[in-house]
């Protein structure tokens, strides 16, 4: 229920049973377990042996909903010109 909340095709959102992808990101131990985190990435960056520097992040994701909020729109207004 909670991975269908996000509704934009555009949008990714992942259940990381496994921490992979807090190990990618910077879990090193059980302290440092990477959960709740928002990312916006430039439209067509890969992920290859890490992912890419994102252009907006936070933690705990209700902290950062306004940057990420701004962090689209602005992507979006760059995609439009």
């Amino acid at each position: 229920m909670t991975l269908k909340r996000i509704s934009d095709t555009r949008a990714s959102q992942y259940w990381d049973k496994e921490h992979l992808i807090s190990k990618l990101i910077g879990e090193r131990d059980r302290e440092s377990v990477v959960w709740d985190y928002v990312a916006v990435y430039q439209p067509g960056k890969l992920w290859e042996q890490a992912p890419p520097e994102p252009l907006y992040s936070n933690v705990p994701v209700i902290r950062g909903i306004d940057g990420t909020r701004e962090a689209i729109q602005k992507l979006l207004r760059e995609e439009m010109k």
